[in-house]
């Protein structure tokens, strides 16, 4: 599983120019799900994106974490982050898990961080969406399960 991991000021995933879900303050995840990712590696994904210290604390280094901010979260679904392009123009997408299933394991994760009352917005799972983002920093961090990265 791979999450791109911005903290914004403010995001918002539109579809079909409707409005899906918004946030202010906290982090705009882009979640990727592999053929052969588990719930245990949802729930490694979830724990490093609440705990990852990546808020400025009172003297401005980045010492806090979403959970110490109550900071809220945009999860938006992302299938292109296992898009292969090593060979030729057109990315590949062989290692990116069925819809089927990469709902249920993207759905998992929404489980995990509502039952940590974090406030959570998403988009439309398989949809074409617009993703509206105000990056703080800014501050982007990669994160893989299999700590590729």
């Amino acid at each position: 599983m791979r999450a791109v991991v911005q903290r914004t000021n403010h995001s918002m995933v539109t579809v079909e120019g409707q409005v899906k879900g918004e946030i202010k303050q906290g982090l705009t995840v882009l979640l990727g799900i592999k053929k052969g990712d588990t719930e245990k590696d949802a729930e490694y994904i979830i724990d490093k994106i609440v705990n990852l210290r990546i808020f400025e604390d009172e003297k401005g280094k980045m010492n806090l974490s979403l959970l110490d901010v109550g900071g809220e979260i945009l999860l938006v679904s992302q299938f292109t982050l296992y898009g292969d392009a090593r060979k030729g123009r057109r990315p590949s997408f062989t290692e990116a898990e069925l819809p089927e299933k990469a709902q249920e394991l993207f759905d998992y994760s929404l489980e995990i961080l509502r039952s940590m009352d974090i406030k959570v917005e998403t988009g439309v799972f398989g949809a074409d969406m617009k993703v509206l983002i105000e990056n703080d920093g800014p501050c982007t961090i990669l994160l893989d399960s299999e700590r590729l990265f």
